[in-house]
């Protein structure tokens, strides 16, 4: 066979297989299928069997009060009902200040004893003050003997007694509950750090500590009450706006609705709509941060530099910095020139993005169905999500109490190793190590069960990256097969299928579960070998040198780009598994090789499209962004008044842009898939076609012309 007598798709790459141009009989989706990759099906369907039952045994040894609540030196919970502790909701630590390392303290694993009580301590007393002051005042030694493991009618032990025994701390101070935990209710006077107002305070053993150890020893336990601090105040702002961040999220999906239409009859002119919206959005903040700059140049302070003022939890405090906002405006201005210049170079290119946008918009206006086929893909998320976080929680709370021996100072042979509390303190250990507890560790067992359960949060994460993976083959197959049906009808809209997005669904349910299931274990393994080399990195990061670092670097950059390039293989394969129903493997294979041969038009295709969607879904963000920002800032008081004195106006403003983009997203990725499958088809059409009337082309007058495709002829519908 000559290259003369072949479609032009044929002369751009020889060497990946021929085009199909024999078979005049094509006209759609195959309607006679077969099941393909029985085998990984089979496979599939054990995994999810074997993953329920994981969810059953998890269920039935795990206890999530273990998280609710927390746990004593004993591994009793606090606050739990029908037990002694029941009005003890608050854990309470004997000797904070030995607690070196905040993440231990975080972790339940201080070395010091814990002990379940109704409230925090609110003075400052020691056991020494009690042992001569209950004579004066009974009341003092109620309060302290609530801070100790049992009442006592008066302190008769030694100051000796009672650190090796453990019975009391040996002092308490001001604390507040955080997390049902007792922390030191530091605050600031004057500048100097204080704990209950004081600076200094007696440790009980007869020496002065002050705020600023005690900061040392709880340092992450006071950033975590900072972060209770802003937490609160996001709080307070969420209450306060959430009928406005409703409303402009409506709005958001009201205009991606709005676009969706209207793209179908004037894909052109809102191509032109998205673009100079985009410009100007970006032009807009670039002139209030300009205005923001030189309003703070009258400003003290507002010369400070961010490395001069360090890592503040108030974020505010960077937007009162003139160098923030002139930040901010070199980037938006670099962001600016970059869509300028994407648009300059790719001028002549658009009016294919066009075209094939208004044959997208035909397509989803024929199958209107498709744009609510997102809500079950959400649907599906959510459920493979909850189910795994609910076995993750049951599998990490599965087991009883395991107690290890812990020291003050760490300095003993014996840390680390299991004990029994009951019996402790006859032991060998309690008499090599002085000062050393029996304490709760953490939840495990002897059983086989308990001895796997690492692997089987391995199995339960995989298990969940197959299942995601799978749900969005599922969608993206679906809604292949839909818009397929609609291409494929030579008279439109006559001959397109009823329910073709039903009709595409139930075909990749019954004959392409193991084909879909094929394509998502393989993305599932790459994301799976991503994740434990994150892990390795957290783990391992003390020890790495710079080659090391080198070599991890390139491993991530490497996998990132194979889970792109797997992606995108995989989203052609579906389309072709939807139009002819092969298997995975025939259907890479036959899809790869289509891109190939016609790589050119891919590669404006597929830039360039999701360039437009892309700035379709800035616009939608961006319009309701500064909507927002105008409203929580207060600058439309003549129109419309907004919410009043927000902590922080960013938290909802950011709440409504993410919640809009995410919106815009769900819309016009039916449209990213219609384009593709579109694309696809076409690129089919030309091969299996020649405009002749014996082989008519199946697309529209209007893409033809657009593409310029020589010497064809289109029969006019």
């Amino acid at each position: 066979m000559s290259d003369e007598g072949l479609p032009p798709p044929y002369l751009e790459g020889k060497n990946y297989g021929e085009p199909r141009i024999c078979d005049s009989d094509f006209k759609g989706p195959v309607v006679n299928r077969n099941c393909t990759d029985v085998l990984c099906c089979m496979i599939f369907i054990l995994f999810i069997i074997g993953y329920i039952l994981l969810g059953l045994v998890a269920w039935v040894n795990g206890d999530p009060r273990r998280v609710a609540y927390p746990t004593d030196s004993q591994g009793h919970f606090c606050g739990q009902k029908d037990t002694p502790n029941e009005n003890k909701t608050i854990l309470f630590y004997f000797n904070l200040l030995s607690c070196t390392s905040p993440s231990v303290v975080l972790n339940l694993q201080c070395p010091t004893t814990q002990i379940c009580v109704s409230k925090c301590p609110e003075k400052f007393l020691t056991y020494m003050e009690i042992q001569y002051m209950y004579r004066k005042d009974n009341s003092y030694l109620t309060y302290y003997s609530q801070f100790c493991k049992s009442a006592f009618v008066k302190p008769a032990k030694t100051l000796t007694q009672v650190l090796l025994d453990n019975d009391c701390p040996t002092a308490i101070f001001p604390s507040k509950p955080f997390l049902r935990r007792c922390f030191p209710d530091f605050s600031t006077k004057n500048g100097t750090l204080t704990v209950g107002n004081k600076t200094e305070f007696e440790d009980g053993s007869g020496r002065r500590r002050n705020a600023v150890e005690l900061r040392a020893a709880a340092n992450g336990i006071n950033k975590a009450l900072d972060a209770r601090a802003i937490g609160m105040k996001v709080f307070e702002d969420y209450a306060t706006t959430w009928y406005w961040i409703l409303i402009g999220l409506t709005i958001a999906m009201f205009l991606s609705w709005m676009f969706v239409v209207l793209l179908r009859f004037t894909a052109g002119f809102l191509f032109w709509i998205f673009t100079f919206g985009v410009i100007g959005i970006i032009a807009y903040g670039i002139w209030n941060c300009y205005q923001e700059y030189n309003s703070l140049q009258e400003k003290p302070n507002s010369h400070l530099t961010i490395y001069h003022i360090g890592v503040q939890t108030d974020i505010s405090m960077y937007f009162q910095l003139r160098q923030t906002w002139f930040i901010l405006m070199i980037i938006l201005c670099i962001l600016e020139v970059f869509v300028i210049l994407v648009l300059i170079f790719l001028r002549n290119r658009i009016r294919i993005s066009i075209a094939l946008l208004k044959e997208g918009s035909k397509a989803i206006g024929y199958i209107p169905t498709t744009l609510i086929y997102p809500v079950l893909t959400f649907i599906f998320l959510s459920i493979c999500i909850s189910y795994w976080a609910v076995i993750a929680v049951y599998l990490a709370t599965s087991g009883v109490p395991v107690y290890k021996v812990i020291t003050p100072k760490g300095q003993c042979i014996h840390e680390n190793k299991t004990c029994d509390p009951q019996t402790f303190n006859t032991t060998e250990i309690a008499k090599a190590c002085p000062g050393a507890q029996c304490n709760f560790a953490f939840y495990g067992g002897k059983s086989l069960y308990h001895q796997y359960i690492t692997t089987f949060q391995i199995f339960n994460l995989f298990v969940f990256l197959w299942l995601i993976n799978f749900v969005i083959a599922l969608g993206q197959c679906a809604l292949a097969g839909a818009f397929a049906s609609y291409y494929w009808a030579l008279k439109k809209p006559d001959d397109i299928p009823p329910y073709p997005l039903f009709t595409a669904f139930g075909r990749a349910i019954r004959y392409h579960t193991g084909s879909l299931a094929f394509g998502s274990l393989i993305l599932a393994g790459i994301q799976m070998f991503r994740l434990i080399l994150e892990y390795l990195d957290k783990r391992l990061k003390e020890a790495q040198n710079n080659i090391s670092k080198f070599l991890k670097c390139c491993l991530r950059c490497c996998f990132w780009c194979l889970e792109k390039a797997v992606k995108f293989l995989n989203r052609n394969a579906y389309i072709m598994i939807a139009i002819y129903g092969k298997n995975f493997c025939r259907s890479a294979k036959d899809a790869f090789n289509l891109l190939m041969r016609n790589i050119l038009k891919v590669a404006v295709m597929d830039r360039v499209t999701d360039f437009v969607l892309v700035l379709g879904k800035i616009l939608v963000a961006g319009c309701i962004g500064v909507l927002a920002f105008l409203l929580f800032t207060e600058r439309l008081p003549m129109i419309i008044e907004g919410p009043t004195s927000l902590n922080y106006y960013w938290v909802p403003l950011l709440t409504v842009i993410i919640g809009s983009y995410l919106i815009a997203h769900g819309f016009f990725s039916i449209y990213a898939m219609c384009i593709e499958t579109i694309f696809i088809c076409f690129l089919e059409d030309l091969e299996r076609n020649d405009g002749s009337t014996e082989r008519p082309y199946y697309m529209s007058q209007s893409l033809l012309k657009i593409l310029k495709e020589p010497n064809v002829q289109t029969k006019k519908r």
